[in-house]
């Protein structure tokens, strides 16, 4: 299946100079979505993740849906402030500045092996941000797995040398 066909370019989106690449169009596709968990599971298979990771928003859609393939818990990953119970956090660099990030103290075990999802692979912060918090916590992250990879930002530096699978690269 032609997965790019299925994701909407948008020039100048947020700001004047930038092409988003739009998901929704693909997650309205039904035989595009399901292709696309079902891909992912094939890339990963071989990692056997104790758990699936992944922060909001975009990252939860395709998270949660691989951690039911794959028959796995989800840990959700929300920025500060969102999470109902005592939570770790792990702040990580911006290309202009830091943001945290934060999940239940509980969600994980030590030596527990983590898969993290998300939806694009772009200057690679959030992914760090996700590798450094399953680490402050004794786990260790398995992969990480994504819809899209921006080659052009170099996102994949940060990555720590962590195996990643991803569908599309831009």
């Amino acid at each position: 299946m032609d997965l790019k066909a299925c994701i909407r370019e948008i020039p100048d989106f947020p700001k004047k100079g930038i092409l988003f690449y739009d998901i929704t169009t693909l997650l309205a596709n039904p035989k595009a979505f399901v292709y696309s968990i079902d891909a992912l599971a094939e890339k990963v298979s071989d990692l056997k993740p104790d758990k699936i990771l992944a922060a909001e928003a975009r990252g939860f859609l395709f998270g949660a849906a691989l951690s039911y393939k794959l028959g796995l818990g989800f840990i959700p990953v929300r920025k500060a402030g969102k999470l109902p119970y005592t939570t770790v956090s792990a702040t990580y660099d911006l290309e202009y500045g830091t943001d945290t990030l934060c999940m239940h103290v509980d969600a994980l075990d030590k030596g527990e092996s983590i898969l993290i999802v998300d939806d694009v692979l772009a200057t690679g912060g959030t992914a760090a941000g996700m590798i450094k918090l399953v680490e402050s916590c004794g786990a260790k992250v398995c992969g990480l797995a994504f819809i899209m990879e921006l080659d052009f930002l170099h996102g994949s530096a940060k990555l720590s040398g962590h195996r990643h699978e991803t569908l599309l690269h831009y």
